[in-house]
């Protein structure tokens, strides 16, 4: 690390700076201008391995590179982008509660030879501002043997802890273009949507303390929160997302009953509309922090009435949730749906939800998301004995307490009613519901 001022670098220069067998770090957000660069040098580089987190685009580095020889790239968490990598044999998970990040990378991972973090210009008091991608940026910052900053004008600049650098600990600067950040855009929701969603905001009481994870789904909760005249709610998630805007502006959410960060609304990363990139940029009700602080359950439980809401794909009757892969093909990443369901629990007063649809489409046949046994390879994020609320469009059930049979039986009632049958037999031959009782 430089003790002085950093030196501006142009993307070229930097990318010389890489050297055969090092580990490169993105951090969230992909640095383009020097990713470019970089795959310039491919077939001059041999097994460079570059970690990053849902890829918002696909990264140069792997274009240039269809051999493999030059770069390998590693993921915290998948995007729809990176899954396609992963298929291709070009990327490959890392698992991780999300919450454990920063200290992943200052107890386990051997310091990083190349950091490269897009953050905002360099500000009037000499910091770089991590802007929606803060999670685990400080960590990096710490660690890596060279720090470069590709700066972006175009990115909201955040408040909260650890969520900028000093350029005293910057190497170098390289100008990066002045282009919008990526976006994530939900879809519409659906009318499977809307029905979760409703079930879901009925549990919901003044002054709780939200977490709405990544998809439609849990997003379609916020629409109907708007209208649901719901007080004083709060917000401290992993993931800030347009919907939480909405509940913002409207007054629903003020933050007013919080322990943690009373009336503001705390998050470790933004993805979505260039809308809900200006309603953070220097907004103090807006906070964002390292992820260890938002995700770890021993800081999610601080504040009451947390309600936890994430999707899951897949659910066993005994309650064990698969949300991340299909198979052994991976989809996603465990993020921080296993911490938010333990913090949402250990809260006074928490619920955590899963919600699913009852059935999904997948080659021409229609098959139900409830089964008595996991596909063969499927990952369980969140095993049987953390699960409490599992939602669908045919009902809520609370799995909390209850026996195996009175969990498969729970878990049948809200499967779709073509699939219900079928799923009783499955669970008498299993014995997971007695015969004389079935």
């Amino acid at each position: 690390m430089s003790a002085s001022q950093p030196k501006l670098i142009s993307p070229e220069a930097a990318a010389a700076l890489v050297r055969p067998g090092d580990w490169v770090d993105y951090g969230l957000l992909q640095p383009e201008r020097f990713d470019r660069a970089l795959a310039a040098r491919a077939g001059a580089l041999r097994d460079v391995k570059v970690r990053s987190a849902l890829s918002a685009r696909t990264p140069a580095i792997l274009e240039a590179d269809p051999s493999g020889e030059s770069f390998q790239l590693y993921s915290w968490h998948f995007s729809g982008i990176d899954r396609k990598l992963h298929d291709a044999g070009r990327m490959h998970y890392v698992p991780m509660n999300f919450g454990e990040a920063p200290d992943y990378y200052r107890r386990f991972i051997e310091p990083p030879d190349v950091v490269v973090l897009q953050t905002c210009p360099m500000d009037e008091h000499g910091f770089f501002n991590f802007s929606i991608a803060v999670a685990f940026a400080k960590a990096l910052t710490e660690r890596a043997k060279l720090l470069i900053v590709e700066t972006c004008p175009q990115l909201p600049y955040v408040y909260g802890g650890e969520e900028s650098v000093h350029a005293s600990e910057v190497d170098y600067v390289i100008e990066g273009a002045d282009v919008p950040p990526p976006e994530l855009l939900n879809p519409e929701p659906t009318p499977v949507d809307r029905k979760v969603a409703s079930l879901i905001a009925a549990e919901i009481e003044d002054g709780a303390c939200l977490q709405i994870g990544i998809g439609g789904m849990p997003n379609a909760v916020c629409g109907v929160l708007k209208d649901a005249g719901h007080q004083d709610l709060g917000i401290h998630t992993e993931m800030l997302v347009d919907g939480m805007i909405d509940l913002i502006e409207s007054g629903i959410v003020t933050g007013a009953r919080k322990t943690l960060n009373r009336f503001q609304s705390v998050f470790t990363f933004a993805l979505g509309s260039q809308r809900l990139y200006r309603f953070i940029h220097r907004n103090p009700h807006t906070q964002s922090f390292a992820v260890d602080y938002t995700n770890l359950p021993s800081q999610i439980m601080q504040n009451e009435r947390v309600v936890a809401i994430n999707n899951t794909t897949q659910i066993d009757l005994q309650g064990q949730a698969a949300s991340e892969s299909d198979g052994h093909r991976h989809l996603t990443g465990t993020g921080g749906q296993l911490q938010f369901m333990r913090g949402a629990y250990a809260s006074k007063g928490g619920k955590s939800f899963l919600c699913l649809s009852s059935v999904f489409e997948k080659k021409g046949q229609r098959r139900s998301r409830i089964v008595s046994t996991l596909t063969p390879g499927n990952i369980v994020t969140t095993p049987r004995t953390d699960v409490m609320y599992v939602v669908t469009e045919y009902g809520m059930v609370n799995l909390k307490g209850k026996s195996v049979p009175e969990r498969a039986k729970a878990l049948i009632s809200i499967a779709h009613p073509e699939f219900r049958e079928s799923l009783a037999r499955e669970a008498r031959e299993k014995n997971l519901v007695p015969r004389v009782l079935g």
